[in-house]
């Protein structure tokens, strides 16, 4: 493991053990790193992070979302162009949808989609030199939980807490769950949708997200008991 884990590091810093390709031969690096001639160089301040066996990024707080492709979001459509509408993803661009890019969609079997909709969708297309362009439906042509959702509560948060809470070592959700039950999209971009039994308990549940950023496990584990605790008194 590189000495930098779980250390702050800046732009500009270069750092040396991950250029020794024999080391980590398949090395995979994400959010915050680039590679520039044969060094790795860090390009965003934050505290840099390792996953098994060779993925390396920076973890940073940061409100901007970069699209990056294969990532769910949520977006919001905003109009509608000819067979292809415009949602917002909370980028510097507007993402594209075509109206066949759901499951089962044809040309005279065309989703119900309106302005002001909340889509659950996968990015297609990510890159710098051309708008997004994102799809409700998998590889197999399948749905799998992607396209319009009703009712509920979005919210926005930092793309920091987002990554925390789709992180396998998240319990926040988990215990939530064990108490009110509920449904979730995580948008990699920020925003966060839920649905409860009840609007208390969804008020409750988004409340405990925007909360649970900077908390250990601990101190989540009795805001928890705190909330539930409320709720039934």
């Amino acid at each position: 493991m590189a000495a930098h884990v779980n250390e702050v590091v800046l732009p500009g810093d270069i750092l040396q053990e991950l250029s020794d390709s024999e080391q980590y031969p398949k090395l995979r690096l994400g959010p915050g790193l680039r590679i520039d001639v044969d060094n790795v160089v860090v390009c965003k301040c934050g505290i840099l992070r390792f996953r098994e066996p060779s993925v390396f990024w920076v973890d940073t707080h940061q409100k901007r979302y970069v699209p990056v492709k294969g990532e769910n979001i949520l977006g919001i459509v905003i109009s509608k162009a000819g067979d292809v509408f415009k949602v917002d993803i909370g980028s510097s661009e507007m993402a594209t949808l075509s109206y066949l890019a759901f499951e089962g969609a044809t040309k005279r079997n065309r989703p119900n989609v309106q302005i002001g909709d909340l889509i659950y969708g996968k990015l297609l297309v990510a890159n710098k030199d051309m708008e997004p362009e994102i799809v409700c439906i998998d590889s197999t042509g399948r749905s799998s939980g992607l396209g319009v959702i009703s009712g509920g509560f979005m919210f926005k948060c930092s793309l920091g807490l987002v990554r925390k809470i789709v992180s396998p070592d998240c319990q926040l959700m988990k215990l939530l769950g064990k108490h009110m039950p509920y449904e979730t999209a995580v948008g990699l971009n920020g925003r966060i949708w839920i649905k409860a039994k009840t609007l208390s308990h969804t008020i409750a549940i988004s409340n405990a997200v925007c909360c649970a950023e900077y908390m250990s496990k601990k101190q989540t584990e009795v805001m928890v008991k705190q909330i539930v605790s409320s709720q039934w008194t």
